[in-house]
């Protein structure tokens, strides 16, 4: 009884309907993957491989600008032949890919290797976008609310696993991971054949190709959602820093302070964006990500002041309401990212969407560790205003996106 009770409730967490469950379970495998290899890829290529941080850095650089580029015309490929159909041969090039890396042994090969993948990733990225909208049916921001948790939840057990390899630090217990992740794209792809065939949407006569490119409203979002999209690394890599180099806390509290972020997230993602369904709800969910971040950056700067145990107690405590902010600020891009895109065209938006965040991640080192740790409390503060102006400005975008679909609006301009 306890383990059927469980599993129903595994199972209604997961979706309502099949395509749905199959989606969740494909995005899950994928995720654990990733945690299995993102943890300790860069170790395995520098303490193992043998290659100079330097080089790895510059190799992932270089794939990462690269992908950039592929995911507009990957996601405009799936609006016209099919987002599954696109999405599996990305994901056979990952697998692919990431198993040759096991081979790599120079900068030239890690560099080709990881730019195929990283174009695959984007190419896929678009495609899943358009997935998500066809199976999660006319509430796709409540069904990716339920995918983010699953995939948070596979990130932390793929991590467990990565730091299971790093203890045994082996060559053998890194080339594990790296084919465990390769297995993971391989199984992903076999579970999409699951998926119904879905038709492909017809675009309305005489529209543009490019619609994206036109839609001012979408635009101006997506360049919005890139740069909240900055408070991702504040836990990663701003946080981790802080603590290291202006308090007293002890070293644990790092670990600590990753696990409660992604408990929080796995446990309050469906909760919230299950009421977060609109455009119009997004842009007030964006409004209130900023001011839970207005307030949880001056928290961590403020723990730099405090003793010990103090200090460790305001940084689990800003932990919460920065976790909270997280999960109102993707819930947000969710609605909007989704709502303020056509059917038909669901492709090329995400794919434009999936640019600006990518962009906005690529400049985040250099913008957190410049402006804020090199102002110190005042750069939290900074940030902290930047993080609520940006939110602030959440309800009248929406309001703008919503006017120009209730007219041909974007269609039209789009013919001119």
């Amino acid at each position: 009884m306890i383990k059927g009770g469980l599993a129903g409730r595994i199972g209604r967490m997961a979706g309502d309907s099949g395509p749905e469950r199959v989606l969740v379970a494909a995005s899950f495998v994928n995720r654990v993957g990733n945690g299995l290899f993102n943890a300790a890829s860069a170790l395995y290529f520098t303490l193992v491989v043998g290659l100079p941080a330097v080089q790895v850095g510059a190799a992932l650089t270089i794939a990462g600008v690269i992908g950039l580029c592929a995911g507009i015309p990957g996601g405009h490929l799936a609006d016209r032949r099919g987002a599954r159909v696109i999405m599996m041969p990305a994901l056979a090039v990952q697998a692919v890919s990431m198993a040759a890396l096991a081979l790599v042994e120079s900068w030239a090969a890690l560099t080709i290797l990881a730019t195929v993948d990283q174009v695959a990733a984007a190419v896929g990225g678009a495609a899943w976008g358009a997935l998500v909208a066809r199976v999660g049916g006319e509430r796709p921001a409540m069904f990716r609310a339920k995918l983010r948790t699953f995939v948070n939840l596979g990130v932390v057990l793929g991590t467990v696993g990565a730091g299971l390899a790093l203890a045994a630090d082996t060559r053998c217990a890194y080339i594990t991971l790296i084919l465990g992740n390769a297995a993971s794209f391989a199984l992903c792809a076999v579970l999409l054949l699951l998926l119904p065939r879905y038709p492909v949407l017809a675009a309305p006569p005489r529209q543009r190709r490019w619609l994206v490119f036109a839609d001012r409203p979408f635009l101006t979002f997506t360049a919005l959602y890139g740069a909240m999209g900055l408070q991702y690394p504040v836990v990663s890599l701003l946080l981790p820093i802080w603590i290291s180099e202006h308090t007293e806390a002890p070293r644990w509290t790092v670990a600590a302070l990753f696990a409660v972020n992604s408990a929080f997230c796995v446990v309050m993602q469906t909760r919230i964006g299950s009421r977060i369904e609109t455009p119009y709800d997004g842009g007030r969910a964006f409004r209130t990500a900023g001011v839970l971040f207005l307030v949880s950056c001056p928290m961590m700067a403020l723990a730099a002041y405090a003793p010990v145990w103090a200090a460790a107690g305001l940084f689990l405590a800003a932990i919460f309401v920065h976790s909270l902010g997280e999960v109102w600020e993707s819930s947000a891009g969710f609605a909007l990212g989704f709502g303020l895109a056509p059917d038909h065209a669901q492709g090329q938006y995400q794919g434009v969407l999936g640019l600006g965040f990518n962009a906005g991640q690529a400049l985040a080192p250099a913008i957190l560790t410049t402006v804020v740790l090199g102002h110190g409390t005042a750069g939290w503060l900074l940030l902290a205003l930047f993080f609520a102006a940006l939110g602030a400005t959440g309800p009248s975008l929406a309001r703008w996106g919503m006017r120009t679909r209730l007219r041909p609006g974007v269609a039209a301009e789009a013919t001119r």
